[in-house]
């Protein structure tokens, strides 16, 4: 396992030998550190993937393929309708929760923006707002 003065060694090391390059590969260590750790974690996503496709079973059989509802052999159909209600509430609410996931940093830096970021949220909310109006219109909002 890797220790805090391994890691340590290795960043100090690699920080002495790749700023005296300079220009031709990277400008710093952080760079190289951020293309190794995307490098890992795209070579961890390859091997899980790999090593469970490689040890899954692979003998089908009509028990296997057959639907789990936790060991209950399941009465009636089994793919029910839902009211398409559900579905318009949902996207509604993660429309509009994104939203506020965007006005937060806007508002956290408001003065320090400057006016065109200003406009460039004004033009954001208007077009929020003009789909909340066109849902209301078209009745999204209310439960049938």
């Amino acid at each position: 396992m890797l220790s805090f003065g391994y890691c340590y060694g290795l960043h100090t090391y690699l920080h002495k030998h790749i700023t005296s390059i300079g220009d031709r590969i990277f400008m710093d260590t952080e760079g190289l550190m951020f293309f190794i750790f995307v490098f890992l974690g795209s070579a961890f996503v390859v091997v899980v993937l790999f090593s469970s496709w490689l040890l899954a079973p692979k003998k089908p059989s009509k028990e296997k393929s057959e639907i789990y509802e936790c060991g209950a052999i399941p009465i009636g159909p089994v793919w029910i309708k839902f009211h398409p209600g559900y579905y318009v509430y949902a996207l509604l609410y993660v429309i509009f929760d994104i939203e506020t996931v965007f006005l937060y940093p806007f508002a956290v830096t408001v003065g320090l923006s400057g006016w065109f970021i200003f406009f460039e949220m004004l033009i954001f909310l208007s077009i929020l707002i003009a789909g909340l109006i066109y849902a209301w219109k078209e009745g999204a909002l209310s439960w049938r």
